[in-house]
């Protein structure tokens, strides 16, 4: 796999790589996930793409919304020599493009300081790309630009590992199993029936957590996931104790809901009674009691196998419109 831009090498060898090589896929993934995620969705993505790429040569380009609020550590590294404007896709053409979620600020998405650039985003990778694939936040945005398809707030996240049914037969589900474990951290979610009504296709979904896969054919195929197949096994319980630090500090009102299907029963134990002595007694100070280190040895990556055969799946299909 080639990194361009700073032409860092991830995988095959460099031998292999000619620059108007008609096999080479041209992938881009606009990174619009909050500055402390930055890295590990970078991580993430290249992981899944060098696993799912096999001997096909995968060259992929990072972009970022420039008005997705962030730090100084944030602007800088979105700057920085691994990253190409998003002014420089406007007239080019990529294969394939991912664009990911990110943390919603604003109850409508149309308020959201990056819709504009968004809406281009969508547009043009109809036009430019063989397939798009929009994650979350970014799904939810898709379909509202492109179908009028409002979310639907839940009454509390979505936050956990559950068990999704495949519900429809498709080149991207090819070889995967008919019930997977998929993770969802989401607090809005897209009714079935409206889907069903615009002509999307659902792939997979959940009892307990609706809607997981789902595409539509356009001038590019449009893949969404209200998932995230790209996490990695300790990514639940980094968001959640993410979440805790945030009440312990007063940042938010209510204690986190913790994730569902994820824990064993032992580190459930643990996080109760982290939980409880936080209710009755709320102070910064216990955040050093989150048992981390016990819990990042126990949880597993259930999803893997199927994560990988799904995005070796969609870099088949993008070959083969090539």
């Amino acid at each position: 796999m080639i990194f361009a831009r700073g032409r860092r090498l991830y995988g095959n060898s460099r031998a292999e790589f000619r620059e108007s090589d008609p096999k080479c896929i041209d992938i881009g993934l606009i990174n619009n996930m909050p500055d402390a995620a930055l890295k590990a969705t970078e991580r993430q993505f290249l992981s899944l793409l060098r696993s799912a790429a096999d001997s096909v040569i995968v060259r992929l380009t990072l972009y970022a919304l420039p008005e997705v609020p962030r730090t100084e550590f944030g602007r800088r590294h979105v700057a920085g020599r691994f990253y190409s404007r998003i002014e420089d896709l406007w007239g080019s053409h990529l294969d394939g493009l991912i664009m990911t979620g990110t943390e919603p600020r604003a109850s409508n998405l149309k308020d959201e300081p990056y819709w504009g650039t968004l809406t281009r985003v969508l547009e043009w990778a109809e036009k430019n790309t063989y397939s798009t694939i929009c994650s979350c936040l970014a799904a939810h945005a898709a379909l509202l630009y492109l179908d009028g398809i409002g979310r639907q707030s839940l009454g509390d996240k979505r936050f956990g590992v559950f068990e999704c049914a495949r519900v429809s037969d498709h080149q991207l589900t090819a070889g995967a199993p008919s019930r997977v474990p998929m993770p969802h951290s989401r607090w809005n979610e897209i009714p079935e029936e409206a889907l069903a009504a615009s002509g999307y296709r659902v792939l997979t979904r959940s009892e307990d957590a609706g809607v997981d896969t789902f595409v539509k054919q356009r001038r590019s195929l449009f893949v969404f996931f209200q998932g995230h197949p790209e996490y990695e096994s300790h990514s639940l319980l980094l968001e959640y104790r993410r979440d805790v630090g945030r009440f312990l500090r007063g940042e938010r009102d209510s204690y986190p809901s913790m994730p569902f299907g994820y824990f064993d029963r032992n580190i459930v134990d643990a996080l109760i009674t982290l939980r409880d002595r936080a209710l009755s007694d709320r102070r910064e100070e216990l955040f050093e009691d989150f048992p981390t280190a016990l819990a990042a040895g126990r949880v597993a990556n259930t999803w893997r196998s199927t994560a990988v055969q799904l995005y070796r799946n969609w870099l088949s299909y993008i070959s083969a419109e090539k």
